[in-house]
């Protein structure tokens, strides 16, 4: 019997093991560092609303939120990473890099990647763009080597960056009318995680718009820096002049 529950044990702790070394893992447990901290956040004795992974629908399929927090001060849709080693990225960059055991990693800039967030619930809620605000935070044992956007920040300096936001932009009324379209949104989110999951493969492999939902058709690039490299171009070019990197 004892002799069971032993490998029994040591088959557990070895899955526990396995799984968190996996990315999805470590995001999960990322997302829930910072969700903690926007639970409790407001002022006055006040939570402000906040929802955790929010899926929506997109032209071209869908997308997903790791968090919104709504307050008097504005809609502020972050992005979580949970990523170890030295950390190298430009705003504007496309893509950024992780150092870690002298092994470079690339990555998708997340400002980049939560722009796409930030557009949806624009869509979704109708506000003006200018009272959404786009965070990144990093979670883990990382260290920015590159001097960082001032919406980029490790979660200790997370809710000290939301309380630099001082102008009321957003009435008690706008509030509940947003957290309502939230909640609705949620409530009739017509795809599963596999569904989001498959939706992101396939835009790898055969993109829809990200604009206006049709086709994409690889393209070369005939001048400038990018001469000669493959993009994805909206198939309604010039009606429709969005373009996507070929992964």
């Amino acid at each position: 019997m004892a002799e069971t529950l032993f490998f029994l044990l040591l088959t557990l702790g070895l899955v526990f093991f396995l799984l968190s070394k996996t990315s999805s893992y470590k995001g999960r447990i990322g997302e829930r560092k910072v969700s903690r901290k926007l639970n409790f956040f407001g002022k006055y004795g006040k939570r402000y609303p906040t929802y955790h992974n929010v899926t929506l629908k997109t032209p071209d399929g869908s997308t997903q939120i790791d968090h919104i927090l709504i307050s008097p001060n504005g809609i502020f849709v972050i992005e979580t990473k949970n990523l170890k080693g030295w950390i190298f990225g430009g705003e504007n960059q496309r893509q950024w890099t992780q150092t870690l055991y002298k092994n470079k990693y690339k990555f998708q800039n997340p400002l980049f990647q939560n722009y796409k967030h930030v557009k949806a619930l624009e869509k979704l809620l109708n506000a003006d763009i200018n009272t959404i605000f786009n965070i990144v935070v990093f979670v883990g044992r990382s260290k920015f080597k590159t001097t960082m956007p001032r919406n980029v920040v490790n979660i200790r300096k997370l809710v000290p960056l939301i309380n630099t936001y001082t102008d009321k932009v957003l009435s008690s009324e706008t509030i509940q009318s947003y957290s309502l379209e939230i909640e609705n949104a949620i409530a009739n989110n017509e795809f599963t995680k596999n569904e989001h999951i498959a939706n992101i493969r396939r835009n790898k492999i055969k993109p829809i718009c990200p604009k206006c939902g049709k086709p994409m058709v690889l393209r070369t690039a005939r001048k400038g820096r990018n001469t000669g490299k493959e993009f994805w171009g909206c198939s309604d070019f010039p009606a429709c002049k969005a373009t996507k990197r070929k992964y």
